[in-house]
């Protein structure tokens, strides 16, 4: 009894504090917001969908630098959270977002705290008797951290050039899949919607409440048949989709009907168990997906560097698409593939090796170029000139980058 009362004190002592807070800054703009405006489109935005085995975390850095955290996985991934946000150069983080008070959810942020300077922390208020939840209550209150509970429409202001709404929260719910904070990410025309573990319940009330299409989906429930209902799937009609489970894991993630909706939508789905960390690059027009497994051994297998080849650019006009090998060594493109997506065109890279650095221009149409980083493909008309989609397939088959 002690144990309850003690994590439900915490929380009013937040909840205070919060309110506290949200009065004092208002003019420092360190407190979820009704609006914001979009400045500078153009500047690229991130967000890596972190591997973090049967969990979620979702790093998004902003057009102008910076830097939120959704959920930091199992308490076992919170070192390797912290690694992968200093290696993408993050020393503070501006909001970190507790979807909701699961442990595959909140246990490594535990380490983050510890770790890394944090501005404001978000909370979905639905309150938990665990340890887990109980000592990130306590840290947050140690480190004197801003402690935020927003409700459904208000929006977070980490970047004047994008908008993050909330579409669901839950400190009321009856459960904490239900209480799962829900964001839809706006820049320009892309957009982001991460929904936690929100369940079909969940699903239903925001198709009533909000516009859910989106460019990019992040399932809710790691692909869970509680969630990812066919009617929300056919509303958000996400181009991409992200998976995010581990091995063999024992809930049976993700549910082959899930995975089915999503195939018959023609939705590219990603999954972090099978190519590592998930990265979309947007300048607010298009995007591109990555993917980069992490590793910690010694002699990792170099195929693994292979995620760190990307389509950098495409221009279907004149038919040129520029692919470039963004990691630190060298890595032979023999058995890859270029798919031109709407015309299902075909492109077979020869037995050559792509530098660290480089790039390389696949050209086709009556002025296709060959010689020095050029490389013919033919003569014929690859791309739609009214928009194309690109694929670049590495030799295993998997999709290891796309642009719309």
């Amino acid at each position: 009894m002690k144990h309850i009362v003690l994590v439900i004190s915490l929380f009013l002592i937040f909840i205070t504090l919060g309110c506290t807070i949200e009065t004092q800054t208002e003019n420092q703009e360190s407190k979820v917001e009704t609006s914001s405006t979009k400045v500078n489109v153009g500047k690229e935005m991130s967000v890596h969908f972190i591997d973090v085995g049967q969990g979620d975390s979702i790093l998004i850095q902003s057009p102008e630098g910076k830097n939120m955290l959704i959920d930091g996985g199992k308490k076992d991934a919170g070192k390797q959270v912290v690694s992968y946000l200093q290696s993408q150069g993050v020393d503070e983080l501006d909001y970190v977002i507790a979807t909701h008070p699961d442990a595959d959810h909140i246990g490594g942020l535990h380490e983050v705290l510890n770790s890394i300077s944090i501005r404001n922390f978000v909370d979905s208020g639905k309150v938990h008797t665990t340890q887990t939840y109980e000592n990130m209550l306590q840290l947050i209150l140690d480190k004197n951290i801003p402690f935020i509970v927003p409700s459904k429409g208000d929006t977070i202001p980490l970047d004047p050039n994008i908008e993050i709404t909330v579409l669901n929260v839950g400190e009321d719910s009856s459960d904490n899949n239900e209480a799962s904070i829900v964001l839809k990410v706006q820049y320009d025309d892309i957009s982001f919607l991460l929904t936690g573990d929100a369940d079909i319940g969940v699903e239903q009330t925001m198709l009533k409440h909000f516009d859910l299409k989106s460019t990019i989906l992040k399932a809710g429930h790691h692909g869970s048949d509680t969630s990812s209902s066919e009617d929300f799937i056919r509303e958000v009609q996400p181009k991409v989709t992200v998976l995010s489970y581990g091995q063999d894991n024992s809930y049976g993630h993700p549910n082959e009907d899930v995975v089915s909706r999503l195939n018959n939508i023609h939705s590219q789905v990603y999954a972090t168990v099978e190519v590592g960390n998930i990265i979309v690059k947007t300048n607010g027009i298009d995007y591109t997906v990555s993917t980069h497994h992490q590793s910690t051994e010694k002699n990792p297998d170099k195929n693994r560097e292979t995620s760190l080849i990307m389509i950098e650019s495409k221009d279907v006009q004149e038919e040129i698409v520029g692919i470039t090998n963004t990691g630190d060594t060298s890595v032979n493109l023999n058995g890859w593939k270029l798919v031109s997506v709407i015309g299902n065109q075909v492109f077979k890279f020869p037995n050559i090796t792509l530098a660290a650095g480089k790039t390389i221009y696949i050209t086709s149409g009556q002025n296709a170029k060959e010689g020095q980083d050029f490389i013919k493909w033919t003569n014929g008309q690859m791309w739609r000139n009214d928009g194309d989609a690109a694929q670049l397939i590495n030799e295993k088959g998997e999709v290891v980058s796309e642009m719309e």
